[in-house]
């Protein structure tokens, strides 16, 4: 949408604007008021039902996996075994509060989300849309949060837990607790649990009055504007809100502030345990707090860095003097603050160039997701196409357990610090790949080596027919699967996947069913059939009529699987 340019042209669509936006703030929260008992029932019923009913098992199952682990030594074994009553007994009650606030979260902001989304400029029919959209979608997807937390509950978890049964690689040893540093720890905590709390939330109280007018006065130019948060339709409500209720984000920010502190102290005694050093704790609670001043002053656009001491805590670190390092005086100081000033005007560009059709598309997480099911949808046909996979297998991958020609780059990718942990190594391993420079014959023969060897050892392609005889490349090649492995473990933990991938598995295994009953029928008709009794009449599709009709059922019945 245009931007209007100029004071009264701004002033003119801003209050045009008002009207329109409370219509679509009533509407949005009635039918949130309708959808959301309704949501918070699913949710709240369903997730009380998984926690409670496995309860029993993840207990026994945590406690038998913590004492057969070898990947932890007895004394640390010990501490956790103590200490798994607590979270064990608070998981119940921390389970079933989340969803019931998660519930009242999702069952009253979609129906509202989908209100405004429904005025979009691609949308027909707006106000069709403003009245259902967000109804039914959302009671149907409070039955998907449901299955999804089935799913990591009744599977995610217990394969995590079978994790620490593996065994240790050769070369790594088990972690393990110091008795003898274990009171230098508890001492260095008892210090810097208090000693960190209080400056911590002090430095957040003194600066929290910054936090409240740079809050205000940037949302408002964006309100004014159309601009940031107020460009989007769909955004516009909740920005409004924003405003209103700043001063409570910024308690909010306090406390958050306060209670990190309280974990930061903690994580001194872990310092000492790590550096075997009661001195490198001390310094680390000196240190942290001059580290969240510093963070505090970014988040501000304030005085970049922290005049507080900041000791070495770390052996391998390097000393650095905030004041001097920072540049606070002089021209270092006057060098900071151009660079201040001039990371706060390309924010502001950057704000403004939002406003204009961006020349690369950038794309969500959750589009990288779906586009990702239909990939292994195009690639589990290829491995049907190629006899990599068998109908047998998918049959079995059942019972246990189109694409949009987009290419994700680092230049579209999603600018989201989940997306880095999700996808971000499957991106480096992609330019690894480009790298290699894999000719034809060896990105054909790497599918059937993906799928049938360990590649653990370069030797083992020997016999495999692999075009190249260069051990290196082969290692390479081998390194970047077994990451590409453990990465796949990974995200089939993650709660929505088991759900995705059986329906995908469903549908490679329908389509090979119904490929295998027309290759029959094919065969059928080209093949005469002998009848015993001199007649030629009966052919073998006569039959195949018969297994047709058995694919479409044993097809019907997979199709409905749960």
């Amino acid at each position: 949408m245009e931007v209007p340019v100029g004071f009264l042209a701004k002033l003119r669509s801003f209050l045009s604007f008002l009207p329109f936006f409370f219509l679509l703030l009533i509407l949005g929260v009635l039918k949130a008021a309708i959808i959301c008992p309704f949501a918070v029932s699913i949710i709240v019923i369903g997730n009380a039902a998984v926690i409670i009913g496995l309860w029993v098992a993840h207990v026994v199952w945590t406690y038998y996996c913590v004492v057969r682990t070898k990947k932890v030594g007895m004394v640390f074994k010990i501490v956790v075994l103590i200490s798994l009553p607590v979270p064990l007994f608070l998981w119940p009650i921390v389970g079933i509060v989340g969803s019931f606030l998660g519930g009242i979260g999702y069952g009253f902001f979609s129906p509202l989300l989908a209100t405004f989304e429904a005025v979009g400029a691609d949308v027909v029919h707006k106000l069709y849309h403003c009245l259902i959209d967000g109804c039914w979608s959302t009671i149907e997807r409070s039955c998907t949060v449901v299955q999804d937390f089935t799913d990591f509950c009744f599977h995610s978890y217990f394969s995590y837990m079978d994790e620490l049964r593996e065994d240790l690689p050769p070369n790594e040893m088990p972690i393990d607790l110091k008795l003898s540093i274990l009171p230098g720890c508890f001492l260095v905590m008892v210090v810097g649990v208090p000693f960190d709390m209080a400056l911590i939330t002090s430095i957040a109280i003194w600066k929290s009055p910054y936090l409240l007018f740079r809050g205000w006065k940037r949302l408002l130019e964006d309100l004014v504007g159309r601009e940031g948060p107020f460009l989007e339709t769909m955004c516009v409500p909740f920005a409004g809100l924003t405003i209103i209720l700043w001063p409570l984000a910024v308690v909010g920010a306090l406390l958050a502030a306060s209670i990190s502190s309280l974990f930061l102290g903690l994580y001194s005694g872990i310092v000492v345990h790590q550096e075997d050093s009661m001195k490198m704790g001390f310094a680390y609670i000196v240190s942290v707090v001059s580290l969240f001043d510093e963070y505090a002053n970014d988040l501000l656009y304030l005085r970049e860095g922290s005049c507080l001491p900041r000791p070495r805590y770390r052996k391998n670190m390097t000393v650095t003097r905030s004041c001097e390092h920072k540049g606070l005086g002089g021209n270092d100081g006057n060098d900071t603050k151009h660079r201040r000033e001039g990371l706060w005007n390309s924010r502001n560009s950057s704000q403004h160039a939002r406003t204009l059709k961006e020349k690369i598309q950038r794309y969500r997480l959750v589009q990288v997701w779906d586009w990702l099911f239909k990939s292994c949808e195009i690639n589990g046909r290829i491995l049907l196409r190629d006899g990599l996979i068998s109908v047998k297998d998918v049959e079995e991958c059942l019972m246990k357990g189109n694409s949009d020609d987009i290419e994700l780059t680092r230049m579209n990718e999603p600018r989201d610090k989940v997306f880095e942990w999700f996808i971000g190594p499957l991106l480096i391993m992609k330019e690894q790949l480009k790298k290699l420079r894999l000719e034809e014959n060896e990105e054909m023969c790497l599918k059937e080596l993906v799928m049938r060897c360990k590649n653990e050892i370069p030797e083992e392609w020997d016999s495999t027919g692999f075009p190249s005889n260069d051990n290196v490349r082969r290692a390479q090649l081998q390194a970047i699967i077994r990451r590409l492995q453990g990465i796949v473990v990974s995200m089939s933990r993650i709660p929505t996947f088991r759900r995705r991938f059986r329906n995908l598995v469903k549908v490679l295994y329908i389509e090979a069913l119904q490929a295998s009953a027309s290759a029959s029928h094919i065969a059928g008709n080209l093949i005469p059939k002998y009848s015993g009794k001199g007649s030629t009449q009966s052919t073998v599709g006569d039959d195949v009529d018969e297994s047709s009709s058995n694919v479409k059922h044993r097809a019907y019945q997979y199709e409905n699987l749960v």
